[in-house]
């Protein structure tokens, strides 16, 4: 595991000269690659993609590309080059689609209560980009329920995290025997455990108040959703077995 193998390092020096982009150019870098909720007058199409290689600061990449290092390059070698960005980019789409349906519902629920409470869709639409209503509907709907409506319609969704946790997958189904361990507490724990025990966390955060920072814990869920259909796909096909060179 100690040498990294050609597609993680490529995608390491991508996600590297994105980060330098985003400290040069700042915002712009954002609006144009970090993904943004698709009726959002900034969505632009690539964004899905792109959205993969920009990080918040300089913790997170390092994060995300020693976990891309360490997971990665032994699922490179097993699998080849094709084979594995083809994982990795489907597992991070994955993760950026059901990240997204969580916002949509947020987003409807909101809207439908607004409209309920009598305003037009041109008045919904007009509240999502100034965040601005009249007092009577604010008291109304409360204002923590319209906040969390804003916030979703105007969330930026930037990592890799969600591709890496596909990987973890593959890896913990692949290497279920291998031990692994958190910085806190550093417990040796068997791959097979140690991986669904990182998913019950985000499944926790997700959906209860509590969080560590703006984390999307339901991107790294389709993340690793999208990773184990493919394997499980992969394993009953016999395709586990084959490289794509």
């Amino acid at each position: 595991m100690g040498r990294v193998s050609e597609i993680v390092k490529h995608l390491i020096i991508i996600n590297v000269i994105f980060f330098i982009a985003s400290n040069v150019f700042g915002e712009l870098m954002y609006d144009l690659f970090a993904m943004h909720y698709p009726n959002n007058p900034d969505f632009i199409l690539w964004q899905p993609i792109s959205h993969m290689f920009m990080h918040g600061d300089i913790t997170h990449i390092l994060f995300n590309m020693f976990g891309l290092w360490m997971f990665g390059t032994p699922l490179e070698q097993m699998w080849g080059k094709q084979k594995f960005i083809f994982f990795y980019l489907s597992a991070g789409l994955g993760a950026a689609l059901i990240q997204t349906v969580v916002y949509h519902y947020d987003v409807m629920s909101v809207t439908q209560i607004l409209i309920d409470n009598g305003l037009t869709n041109s008045d919904v639409n007009d509240f999502y980009k100034s965040g601005r209503l009249n007092t009577s509907i604010i008291q109304s709907v409360g204002e923590d329920r319209l906040y969390s409506g804003i916030q979703s319609f105007k969330a930026v969704m930037v990592g890799a995290s969600g591709a890496l946790y596909g990987i973890l997958v593959a890896f913990a189904m692949l290497f279920p025997n291998v031990q692994l361990m958190l910085l806190f507490p550093p417990i040796p724990i068997k791959a097979k455990f140690f991986v669904p025990l990182l998913i019950l966390f985000d499944l926790f955060f997700g959906f209860t108040s509590y969080s560590v920072g703006p984390i999307a814990h339901f991107a790294h869920i389709g993340g690793a959703v999208t990773g184990f259909l493919m394997m499980w796909y992969w394993k009953k096909n016999q395709f586990n077995n084959r490289r794509w060179n």
